[in-house]
Formats: C-alpha cells, structure tokens, sequence
C-alpha cells in the first residue's frame, strides 16, 4: 500500500496550522477541509482508469480518461474530528457513500496508560460494500495508538473491499 506524505510547501502551511496550538477552531476546520480534499486528490491518482475517445461539442474525437473506481466509493467518518476531513473528501468525491463509525477509548485506571488503549465501537453505519469492487476510504485526522483504525479496518476487511484507504493527517509514534 503506497504512503503519501504531506510534503509541498502548501500542504505543510496548513498543516503548521493545524499543529499550532494559537490557531482558532474555524482556521483548523477550514484547514481540515482542505487537507482533505488535497488528499482525496493523492488517491484518486491511485485508482484504476481507463483510456476513453470522447467527442468534443465541436465534433472533434480525442482520447481522454474514466476512472470507473469514482462510481464504487465508500467513506468512512471515524466521529470525532473527521468530519471536516470527510467533508474535504466529499469535495473530492461528490458521488461517494458515506458510513460513521462512532468509538470510544475504554477508561483504564492506573498511573499509566496501556500501550494499547481498548477501544469501544458503539454505532457503526456503513453501506454495504460490494466485495472486490468498492473502494473504501477510512478518514481519522489524527492517529495515536491506532486502537480506533485497526478496529474500524478489520471490520471493514471482512467485506472485501477493492483497496482500503486511510485519509489521516496526523499520526504519532507508537507509545
């Protein structure tokens, strides 16, 4: 599975500004929203297509793409902050499904929390997914220990997706 790295120097403004703990809740939406239809641009490049003749209003042929993969989308909200991510994505994907998956840490008592935090899944709608065709998005703005995204992913695997992306735009080390 390819990584993709938020590396040009538009993508890490706003990124700077989602890290910068001055920035306003309207600033790190927008910017949320933005970062994610920049990603949904990253993986629409990933996605099958195909080579097409169309004619043009002036009657001329020529040769153009399909990407057939737009038709066969789902995305996963992951609740808490995605939902401006989600909303970038949609703007990249007009036609995509859309599913919401709602999760909670389960509270640990201690001095120390567990490497691996528990995680509940307490409301999951997802529409079906059309094994070996759809292709389906995760969305997670931030990844911590990554509890939530391994639980949402299994879920997801055993329908057999097409490919399974995750659109997240912060992620820690491990521990």
């Amino acid at each position: 599975m390819p990584l993709f790295l938020l590396s040009e120097p538009y993508e890490l403004h706003i990124l700077t500004q989602l890290r910068d703990k001055n920035t306003d809740q309207i600033t790190f939406r927008k910017g949320l929203v933005r970062l994610g239809r920049i990603i949904g641009y990253e993986i629409v490049n990933t996605m099958d297509y195909e080579i097409t003749e169309v004619e043009t209003p002036l009657g001329v042929k020529t040769k153009g793409v399909r990407i057939a993969d737009l038709d066969n989308l789902v995305i996963v909200n992951i609740l808490r902050a995605a939902s401006p991510l989600v909303e970038g994505l949609l703007k990249a994907f007009p036609g995509a499904r859309q599913g919401v998956v709602a999760a909670k840490r389960k509270e640990f008592e201690g001095k120390e929390p567990p490497k691996e935090m528990e995680v509940e899944i307490f409301y999951e709608k997802i529409p079906p997914i059309k094994e070996g065709i759809d292709n389906v998005i995760v969305a997670d703005p931030m990844i911590a220990t990554g509890s939530t995204m391994i639980k949402v992913l299994d879920r997801i695997a055993r329908q057999n997706p097409k490919r399974i992306y995750i659109a997240s735009v912060i992620i820690s080390e491990y521990g």
